[in-house]
């Protein structure tokens, strides 16, 4: 995985939290937890591609 991957994940998940805690904090719980869940989706998509290459690997070890 390259790093630059796992400090743009980590850049999501500053943004998402604080974004999170200002809507929480203004009365808007429920969009609060629409950010989170899309800053949840967002990464998933970036990660993906790494997920396949992994179970490809896996597979590829135990030639299944």
């Amino acid at each position: 995985m390259e790093i630059d991957l796992i400090f743009k994940i980590a850049a999501i998940g500053i943004i998402v939290a604080v974004l999170n805690q200002l809507l929480i904090r203004s009365g808007r719980e429920e969009q609060g937890l629409m950010t989170t869940l899309a800053g949840l989706i967002v990464v998933l998509m970036m990660i993906i591609n790494e997920i396949d290459a992994l179970f490809k690997a896996i597979k590829s070890i135990f030639n299944l």
